[in-house]
């Protein structure tokens, strides 16, 4: 660790010393989307957010329904994914995607733009995709995210480009990444950065007051829930939920919920 890294970290702490766990707790959607996970796995997760009182969970698309039965009588909302994680489908699939899971009870909608269109400057395209469907989340008492997967955007004019789009049709988030967004490397291994500080300050820089920040992909640790909240992010999409929020009970205090069995998955 750095001594610029030791003073940033320092300086978070000494600005979040009235935090309360619950005020953190609230800024975390925790992701229940690894290919790999069985019901029984998301059933976990979701009694997991429940006990840690997060802000929601974002979950595989077929599984909305069970989870809005698991959370019931909670104060965790239930969301999930739309395009996701490569942002392909059509807009018309796009958008029936969006009205299932909000029929099916989801009340927050991750989608993840035509990254294609985006990189060739399709505006005209990429407007009317974010437009038909944040059209119909709200006409169902939703709100939308929309996933710039800036691992795949090179351009930060691209990316500002994207966050005009968003806060002209206010939509109620931008969003950095799927936490899948696998980029390949000289050595030929594939990895991905996610959440960055610099894309962070761009889209809240560029984004309207009005339309929030979420970070996803690689917000791990209780320091890196503090050092991107004091960058503007009111929301994040974590797996490491149990692990963040334990730590902010050692230094904030507190009461640890019992009984919980992490579920962690790579990505997001």
């Amino acid at each position: 660790m750095t001594f610029l890294h030791v003073f940033i970290v320092l300086r978070i702490n000494q600005k979040s010393k009235d935090l309360k766990v619950e005020e953190l707790a609230k800024m975390i959607d925790h992701s229940l989307l690894h290919p790999t996970m069985t019901d029984d796995d998301l059933k976990a997760g979701c009694d997991l957010a429940r006990k840690y009182d997060v802000a929601s969970v974002c979950i595989k698309p077929y599984a909305v329904k069970d989870a809005v039965r698991w959370l019931q009588g909670s104060d965790v909302m239930v969301g999930t994914v739309i395009g996701f994680p490569h942002g392909n489908s059509a807009i018309s699939i796009k958008v029936a995607e969006a009205l299932q899971a909000c029929e099916d009870g989801a009340v927050e909608i991750d989608m993840v733009v035509n990254i294609g269109k985006a990189l060739q400057k399709d505006w005209d395209y990429v407007t009317r995709e974010i437009e038909e469907v944040n059209g119909v989340v709200t006409e169902n008492g939703a709100i939308l995210k929309v996933i710039f997967e800036n691992d795949f955007i090179t351009d930060d004019a691209i990316k500002i480009h994207l966050c005009k789009i968003c806060s002209d049709l206010k939509v109620a988030f931008v969003k950095t990444s799927t936490g899948y967004g696998m980029v390949k490397g000289a050595d030929g291994s594939y990895g991905y950065q996610g959440a960055t500080d610099h894309d962070l300050k761009l889209m809240r820089k560029h984004a309207s007051l009005e339309v929030q920040v979420k970070a996803a992909g690689g917000v791990r640790t209780l320091d890196d829930l503090l050092k991107v909240k004091a960058l503007g992010v009111t929301r994040v999409g974590a797996t490491a939920t149990a692990g963040i929020l334990d730590e902010a009970f050692d230094r904030f205090g507190g009461e640890k919920p019992q009984g919980n069995s992490a579920i962690q998955a790579d990505g997001y």
